[in-house]
C-alpha cells in the first residue's frame, strides 16, 4: 500500500496559489495542433484509398475509418480494461486512493470521479480510459500502490484525470484508429502491387509507381503523426496534473520511479495499447524509443521541475 505522504516531495506550489488552476483549459495552439494532425491521418486515409480504387476507393476508405473510430469510440474501455485483467476497485476497498480521486475530481472540475481498477501485477504503470470524462475509468497496477508514497500517487492520478479531463483519451483512441487503417490499408496496397496494381487507370486507382509510394510512405507518416499528437498529449496531461495538485515534484518524482521500474519489470502490453499508459510499458533499444508513443521521461521531469522552480 503506498506509504504516507510525510515523506514526499515538498511542495512549491499550491494549486490556490495559481490563479487559473481551477479553471486551466489546454492553450488553443496545442488543441489546433491536434486537430491539424488528426486531419492530416484521415487525409492520409483518403490518399491510399484514392491509390487503391480511385474516387470509390477514397470514398469507401473513409467510411472504414469512420466505422473503426465508431467501435473504438463506444468499446475500447470495455476492450482495454479486460485485455489486462483489470478489476474494479470496490468503495469500502483502498480507501486512500478513492480520497485522492475523488479530491482530484473536484479541483479537475469533473463531473463524477472516475471508476478505479486494479491491475494484478508487480509493474509500476496507469492508465485512463472511457469515451468521455462522464464514462472514464482510471486503472493502477499493484506495484505502484506497494512503492509510490501519497504524493506521488497523487501526481499520478491527477496526470490520468487530466487525460480524462482534456479527453485525450478519444483524441488517442482516433489517432490510434486512423494510423491502424492506414497501415491496413497500406497492407492491401501491398497486394493490390503483386496482382497487377500498375496496370490501373486514374479512375480505378494509382499505378504502380503511386502504389509503391502509398505502401511504404503512408505508414511511416501515420506512425509519426500518431506520436505526435501521443507525446503532446503526455505533456500537456503533465503540466495539467501538477497544476491540480500543485506540486510537480511528486509527479516528477513518480515519474523517474515508474520509467526505472519499468527497465526492470516491463508491463506485459502491445504497441497498440501502449499510448495509454502513464509511461510507455515497452521496453526496447534506444533506437526504438525514437519511435515511443511517448516523450522521454528526462524531458517530462525537467519540464516539471522547472514549473516547480526547482534547481
Amino acid at each position: 500500500m503506498a506509504r504516507s505522504s510525510a515523506s514526499g516531495p515538498p511542495s512549491t506550489l499550491r494549486y490556490l496559489d495559481i490563479p487559473w488552476g481551477r479553471h486551466y483549459r489546454l492553450p488553443m495552439r496545442s488543441t489546433l495542433r491536434t486537430t491539424a494532425l488528426l486531419a492530416v491521418l484521415t487525409a492520409l486515409i483518403v490518399w491510399v484509398g484514392g491509390a487503391l480504387g480511385g474516387r470509390g476507393g477514397a470514398m469507401m476508405a473513409l467510411v472504414f475509418a469512420a466505422i473503426m473510430n465508431f467501435g473504438s469510440y463506444w468499446y475500447s474501455d470495455k476492450l482495454v480494461l479486460r485485455a489486462f485483467g483489470a478489476r474494479p476497485v470496490k468503495p469500502g476497498e483502498l480507501p486512500m486512493l478513492h480520497r485522492i480521486a475523488n479530491n482530484l475530481r473536484v479541483k479537475a472540475g469533473l463531473p463524477e470521479t472516475p471508476a478505479l481498477y486494479l491491475i494484478p501485477t508487480e509493474a509500476l504503470n496507469a492508465f485512463a480510459t472511457g469515451r468521455n470524462p462522464s464514462h472514464a475509468a482510471i486503472a493502477v497496477t499493484d506495484g505502484i500502490l506497494r512503492t509510490l508514497d501519497e504524493s506521488e500517487l497523487e501526481g499520478v492520478l491527477a496526470h490520468e484525470l487530466a487525460h480524462v479531463k482534456n479527453r485525450d483519451i478519444l483524441t488517442s483512441t482516433i489517432a490510434a484508429t486512423l494510423a491502424g487503417a492506414v497501415m491496413m490499408l497500406a497492407q492491401m496496397a501491398q497486394w493490390a502491387m503483386i496482382f497487377g496494381g500498375a496496370a490501373r487507370d486514374e479512375e480505378e486507382g494509382g499505378g504502380g509507381l503511386e502504389l509503391l509510394f502509398t505502401m511504404l510512405l503512408a505508414p511511416l507518416a501515420a506512425t509519426l503523426i500518431q506520436l505526435a499528437i501521443s507525446r503532446g498529449r503526455e505533456f500537456e496531461a503533465d503540466e495539467s496534473g501538477a497544476r491540480y495538485v500543485g506540486n510537480p515534484l511528486a509527479l516528477a518524482s513518480a515519474l523517474e520511479k515508474l520509467e526505472r521500474a519499468n527497465q526492470r519489470v516491463p508491463l506485459d502490453a502491445s504497441p497498440a495499447t501502449a499510448h495509454l499508459f502513464i509511461v510507455n510499458p515497452l521496453r526496447g533499444a534506444r533506437f526504438a524509443s525514437l519511435f515511443s508513443t511517448h516523450p522521454p521521461t528526462t524531458e517530462r521531469v525537467r519540464r516539471l521541475r522547472a514549473m516547480a522552480g526547482a534547481r
